[in-house]
């Protein structure tokens, strides 16, 4: 059978996590990725020996790759039309254009969580609504945030039911390197209610959610807490048993050193993950309580992987390379060596 052939158009935070992933699915191939000028992920791409072909997204810039030492392969058409699918991780709005590209040549695109959702066919998620992707052409994932929250409530849905939630967002203001916005010594408030919330309820319509959202001036990893009102009644032991069974998800204790955002940030580089990615959300044991009838907990979001298991899903499901959930995302977590 022949491997679906893939692009990713856009080589920043996400595409080169992007890239990586698609180069592990040993049943996909990367065919080349394309970007605009030569960034420092491009410059550090060429110094590794150019693992992948680089296409050039603009003809004017040509010039500045070739002045930096980058090889390219040739311009965007030339990789557009060797393949089947594109992983669109441009910057917010410019994934909307591009789509026209896309639909000219015909073929599928999945876009990150940076575009608005009319943008795709299907607002995505690999565990919570998979089936609804299936043979779509243009899919757009959840943001980072979203993506780890849906995999927790998801996980205890399935098992106990779900009825609401509540969450807290503590959330990094940029990633690392980001020196165009940022806060000092501030704790930005949003109003109610934030985003994740409402696209978790467009993702799972079945719950009933809402949230606030604070922003902080780190840079490494977002902290959500969730209130969730069970259907069934469970215990923490339940809890952990179910967090644990889930290959996306890790269960972390605060007394081991896991107290931070920054200890799992640090202990995935201490682990030789590339770039000290994580692709797991991580729940804090010991946040794990109760209030009355409802279950507290709080979890970690690697802001800067998170989403690359569920946009590999994602392929899966707009290609029809799998047509059920439990299937595709077996393939996905096997091949990414998730647990």
């Amino acid at each position: 059978m022949t491997k679906p052939k893939v692009a990713v158009v856009g080589y920043g935070v996400i595409g080169q996590r992007l890239a990586d992933g698609v180069a592990r699915q040993k049943d996909m191939e990367l065919i080349g990725i394309a970007d605009v000028a030569p960034t420092l992920a491009l410059r550090a791409l060429a110094e590794r020996g150019m693992p992948y072909k680089l296409y050039c997204a603009s003809s004017d810039n040509a010039s500045g790759f070739k002045a930096a030492g980058i090889p390219v392969e040739g311009k965007i058409d030339q990789l557009l039309d060797k393949v089947d699918i594109v992983l669109d991780a441009t910057s917010a709005g410019v994934g909307m254009k591009n789509k026209q590209t896309y639909m000219k040549k015909g073929i599928k695109a999945i876009f990150q969580g940076g575009e608005k959702n009319d943008v795709a066919d299907v607002f995505f998620h690999g565990y919570a609504n998979y089936e609804k992707g299936v043979g779509k052409n243009y899919l757009k994932l959840t943001s980072c945030n979203t993506t780890g929250l849906i995999r927790a409530v998801d996980c205890l849905d399935r098992l106990y039911g779900i009825e609401r939630v509540a969450i807290t967002i503590i959330r990094r203001v940029a990633d690392p390197g980001d020196i165009n916005r940022g806060l000092v010594d501030v704790a930005l408030v949003e109003p109610i209610p934030n985003h994740q919330a409402v696209d978790l309820m467009h993702i799972m319509p079945h719950i009933d959610a809402t949230g606030l959202l604070v922003h902080l001036p780190i840079t490494h990893g977002h902290i959500i807490t969730v209130i969730a009102t069970p259907k069934k009644e469970l215990t923490k032991e339940q809890a952990i048993e179910a967090f644990n069974s889930h290959p996306r998800i890790r269960v972390v204790k605060i007394a081991d050193g896991f107290n931070s955002n920054t200890a799992m940030f640090r202990y995935a580089r201490d682990l030789g993950n590339p770039r000290g990615d994580m692709y797991e959300i991580a729940v804090f044991e010991e946040t794990i309580g109760f209030s009355g009838k409802d279950i507290i907990f709080a979890i970690n979001i690697p802001q800067e992987a998170v989403v690359i298991p569920e946009t590999m899903d994602a392929i899966r499901a707009a290609l029809e390379m799998q047509k059920t959930r439990d299937e595709a995302v077996a393939l996905t977590n096997e091949y990414l060596g998730m647990k």
